[in-house]
């Protein structure tokens, strides 16, 4: 449906739809449409999201499935899945009233010294605009919303891991955070990794969380100190308001685009997890 219903966009711009450009070029007046910077707001605030997002996951399953007492296990797994079904909309609201002004402008300040350094204007490039909406604000607040998700089933992965792995590390004489990080987390990469892939897809088809705090604003610039677009938020910000064909059909290639891409990226994932599988059944029968 995608592909035949951006046929005009397709035939109008080409390939150069998604393709880098020096300027940032979405202008419904003049009819020229380029879906790059919607690519690059959609990758970087998921990526970052994942930066900040998996170390925290894996530090609270870790905790949650070998460390943390009987009595807090419950409680807290609780709580974190609680946190997964949250909807989105709750996450947009306390990010624009609480998390934008306590945390996000704040932060913003100190990255904006990041943009006197060489090799680095051209993503801490102030200044952060008063409210903080931003692609950092988006990235921090999809972080925050994919963090309970890839903990939820990275827990569920160790603890389904044998004891017999467990104790076979112990009596050969490894410490209990070896056996965590060179037993447990290898074993489970396969799960880990479809845990994080899971997150991944999440934060790349998000939409309103991000389309309340990431400023819906073309600023021509790479700085994730700027306003900006994901894919999904101009698409759900701009859909209805748009009348001319041309401006639909582009926002429809913009879907088709984001489908594209997660597409690629859960066939890459999926490959990696058989390799990881297979990696673990040739380690298990040697």
């Amino acid at each position: 449906m995608l592909w035949v219903s951006s046929e005009a966009a397709r035939k109008q711009f080409g390939l150069g739809f998604v393709l880098p450009t020096a300027e940032y070029a979405w202008n419904p007046v003049t009819e020229n449409f380029q879906a790059w910077p919607f690519i690059y707001g959609t990758m970087v605030t998921s990526l970052f999201a994942l930066v900040v997002a998996v170390p925290v996951s894996l530090g609270v399953a870790i905790f949650l499935a070998e460390l943390s007492p009987a009595w807090l296990r419950g409680p807290v797994g609780w709580m974190v899945e609680l946190l997964a079904a949250i909807p989105s909309v709750i996450y947009g609201l306390w990010g624009i009233y609480v998390f934008l002004p306590a945390f996000v402008r704040p932060l913003g300040v100190l990255l904006e010294a990041l943009g006197s350094v060489p090799g680095l204007q051209l993503i801490f490039a102030g200044p952060m605009p008063e409210s903080g909406s931003s692609l950092l604000a988006a990235s921090i607040v999809l972080a925050i919303m994919i963090t309970p998700t890839i903990t939820a089933i990275t827990r569920d992965v160790l603890l389904a891991i044998s004891a017999d792995q467990r104790e076979a590390s112990l009596a050969l004489g490894a410490t209990r955070a070896e056996t965590i990080l060179r037993v447990l987390v290898p074993y489970g990469g396969s799960g880990i990794l479809g845990a994080i892939v899971l997150g991944l897809g999440r934060a790349l088809g998000e939409t309103m969380a991000v389309t309340m705090v990431i400023g819906n604003s073309l600023m021509g610039s790479y700085s994730i100190l700027q306003p900006g677009y994901s894919m999904a938020s101009v698409v759900a910000s701009q859909f209805l308001e748009a009348t001319e064909e041309l401006h639909v059909t582009a926002l429809l290639e913009v879907g088709l685009v984001l489908f594209a891409i997660t597409l690629f990226l859960n066939i890459i994932a999926r490959w990696l997890v058989s390799r990881i599988d297979r990696r673990n059944s040739q380690a298990a029968g040697a």
